[in-house]
């Protein structure tokens, strides 16, 4: 009902009361010069903006110029930043059958200058059919809570291996635990997408100079680079520029490490007669509508996706939990009521009891989501706040944002689980398009419910055996295309009795 009042409304604004409506030119916003847009706003000591502080940017620009912004980064395409979670609704219900977006664009082009390896750009940059027809069988293995249930086993057993790493480095003085945090989430993407483990919490892996290392890096390079490459000045799309450069040799990498392992998995695959479905990649490989250079992208995807973000996502929640002593007493006391040993496993049934870690997840994703945002490219006109906006706009949610302002959310700046929990005084039913880490609709992040589950049974295992200390400066994001940590994880694990 509430999607067809918002289109209905949208509808009757765009078609019935034009005269009353506010033109796309008039949308308030940072000034753009001739030739190169606002990207005046983001040079170094000059500037009013920093790309590597989208939210800090966001909060700038939503005080000075209100819930509907314009601003034109790159000379000739227009970037319309939303605030109001009414015309973030509005955005999402305009997006079509086919979802656009403009992002990750000189990875694209990366993938399809190589057509003897990629059919297309992959999932994360292709628009149109032939992403409706990869996000549609890649999906199969991954919708739902259900489908992710049969990863958990795995996942738990992987936690615990990387527990008894943190067990023999612990003491280590003002030690950095991103590293760490990265390898787990490089082992739990390598058993789901591809089968496989890295051993990554032991020697070779550990050696800076191995294939683990280098993943993890590659991943990092590359995020680093797609946000300047798609916002800047754009020569690469000329010739090959110094980022370019580096962005490529990040990639080749991962490419050849998929391609080898991909091939490996083929060849014992076909030795076991097509064991069908037993595990993801084996319910892609026996897909007749893949092929060898589908499935590549895919698990590029998979690890370019999967490392940081939830490397990132869990450095943050640890953060706050260890800043938050009340909160890691509740989060402790359900543990250990669900966990009532320190090796017990995390069940399905744990999870389904587990309601204050949830509340806690959700609270982490209301300061600190994934990104700041989340971006569409309109299929057709629709009204922001009484601004009309054309099809083909550049559209971009500023959740991050929204989710810390008082009207919102009282206690903004804080971190208080309590406010998801519906028997708490708290609680207060808010706006359905405020809190979205993951998007919303077709397009939304395909591993989600996978990302959600390994987060939970790290969360509830780390703090059943362990009292988390913060020993580091206050903690903000840095925007690497995702929110990553600005300074070094530093916690001090104390074992529990």
């Amino acid at each position: 009902m509430r999607a067809k009042f918002v289109l209905k409304k949208s509808h009757e604004v765009l078609l019935g009361c034009k005269r009353a409506l506010k033109s796309f030119s008039s949308i308030p916003g940072p000034k753009s010069l001739p030739g190169i847009g606002t990207l005046h706003n983001y040079l170094p000591l000059i500037g009013t903006y920093k790309f590597t502080e989208l939210h800090h940017n966001g909060h700038k620009k939503y005080n000075k110029y209100g819930p509907v912004v314009k601003e034109e980064i790159v000379s000739g395409i227009n970037i319309v930043w939303l605030f109001d979670p009414d015309d973030i609704e509005v955005m999402f219900r305009s997006e079509g059958k086919y979802p656009q977006r403009r992002s990750h664009l000189a990875l694209e082009k990366f993938r399809l200058d190589r057509p003897n390896v990629y059919n297309s750009g992959g999932l994360l940059p292709t628009n149109g059919p032939e992403w409706y027809r990869l996000r549609k069988i890649f999906q199969k293995g991954l919708s739902g809570p259900a489908a992710t249930k049969k990863f958990l086993k795995g996942t738990d057993e992987i936690i615990d291996q990387w527990l008894q790493r943190i067990e023999t480095i612990r003491g280590k003085p003002n030690l950095d635990y991103l590293p760490e945090i990265s390898r787990l989430f490089l082992e739990l993407t390598g058993y789901a997408s591809l089968d496989h483990r890295f051993n990554s919490f032991s020697y070779p892996e550990l050696n800076k100079h191995s294939r683990a290392s280098k993943l993890i890096e590659s991943a990092y390079i590359t995020n680093t680079c797609i946000l300047k490459l798609d916002n800047g000045p754009q020569m690469w799309k000329k010739f090959d520029t110094p980022m370019y450069k580096k962005m490529q040799t990040a990639q080749l990498y991962m490419e050849d490490v998929a391609i080898d392992l991909l091939s490996l998995k083929m060849s014992l695959f076909s030795e076991t007669d097509n064991n069908k479905g037993q595990t993801l990649l084996e319910q892609y490989l026996s897909c007749p509508d893949l092929d060898f250079k589908d499935i590549i992208g895919m698990i590029c995807d998979f690890l370019l996706a999967g490392i940081d973000t939830t490397t990132y996502s869990t450095s943050f929640l640890l953060y706050h939990v260890a800043k938050a002593p009340s909160v890691q007493m509740t989060l402790f006391d359900e543990a250990k009521k669900l966990l009532p040993n320190k090796n017990s496993p995390v069940t399905e049934e744990v999870l389904s009891m587990a309601s204050y870690s949830k509340a806690v997840l959700k609270e982490l994703f209301r300061l600190r989501p994934i990104s700041v945002g989340v971006g569409r490219v309109l299929s057709q006109d629709a009204v922001f706040s009484g601004y009309q906006a054309p099809k083909g706009t550049v559209v971009v949610s500023q959740n991050q944002i929204s989710c810390r302002l008082e009207k919102y959310f009282s206690c903004p700046n804080e971190f208080k689980p309590e406010r998801w929990l519906k028997d708490n005084l708290l609680y207060k039913k808010n706006h359905p398009y405020l809190l979205l880490p993951f998007g919303h609709g077709p397009r939304s992040c395909i591993a989600r419910h996978l990302a959600e589950q390994n987060m939970l049974v790290l969360l509830l295992k780390v703090i059943r055996n362990y009292k988390i200390e913060w020993h580091g400066n206050v903690l903000d994001s840095k925007s690497l295309l995702i929110n990553a940590p600005d300074s070094p994880i530093l916690l001090k694990f104390q074992p529990r009795a």
